[in-house]
């Protein structure tokens, strides 16, 4: 490969983060990968090798500062980035007032301080060389609130508007952000202790998606600049329903 091309992308171990690795392994000479365990970054990189890509793996806590700035300064030397995948998080599941505050606080840290953080520390370089990509992802619980996930959706939904905000920020500048919203997705999220009182496979199948699709969309709508991708058709489906709602709402408050 002639021209460098880095990427960094955050909760790369697994899911949807370890998906987007192996896609943009094609197009890319250097990538910064982002996770909590040692093991999986090695077999990744192994993986990755094959496309002939030269991978720094940071295995760290991102809700630690020094977890956090271990990835920032990896930023400030790895020069301008061209994609910038802000991926990792996790959820807990409970009646906000009922679950420890301190997870809660960890959790936010996760979503919300490290993709501030990271954003920050690349805008400059890629603004510089007017050119790069962020794709910081969502959920689709950032357009409606439901119950036990009222920490999980407001972060969601700080992510959204976030991006969106700056987006338009960066209007002119070569640079975009892209706000991804996947919905239930067959990743190791939905095995984890939080969902141990959520019967996941009751959820109908016609809204599960697979990672590889979610990235695929998100990837080939990253040529058109798009600052929001719902993945899937179902998915678009229930955040229109859910918008039009909201709008509803909206109207009939202005009626009465």
């Amino acid at each position: 490969m002639s021209n460098k091309v880095t990427a960094l992308v955050t909760g790369a171990s697994a899911g949807i983060g370890r998906e987007f690795a192996r896609q943009l392994a094609p197009r890319c000479s250097d990538m910064i990968l982002v996770g909590r365990r040692q093991d999986r970054l090695d077999a990744l990189a192994a993986e990755l090798n094959e496309h002939a890509v030269s991978s720094t793996l940071l295995s760290v806590d991102l809700a630690e500062e020094a977890g956090l700035a271990r990835v920032v300064e990896a930023v400030d030397a790895a020069g301008p980035l061209d994609i910038l995948v802000n991926n990792a998080g996790f959820t807990i599941i409970g009646a906000f007032d009922e679950l420890p505050l301190a997870k809660q606080r960890t959790m936010l840290a996760v979503h919300i301080d490290a993709t501030i953080a990271l954003c920050h520390a690349a805008l400059p370089a890629m603004k510089a060389a007017r050119r790069g990509q962020i794709i910081n992802v969502s959920s689709m619980v950032a357009f409606t609130p439901y119950k036990d996930v009222a920490v999980y959706g407001g972060g969601k939904a700080f992510i959204s508007n976030f991006t969106g905000s700056l987006n338009v920020e960066l209007e002119g500048s070569g640079v975009t952000a892209q706000c991804l919203v996947p919905g239930f997705t067959h990743t190791e999220l939905h095995d984890r202790e939080a969902f141990d009182h959520y019967d996941t496979p009751e959820v109908p199948a016609e809204f599960w998606m697979e990672a590889t699709d979610v990235v695929s969309e998100s990837l080939a709508a990253l040529a058109s600049g798009a600052p929001l991708v719902v993945a899937g058709q179902v998915n678009k489906k229930a955040a229109i329903a859910a918008l039009e709602k909201d709008l509803a709402f909206i109207r009939q408050s202005m009626e009465a």
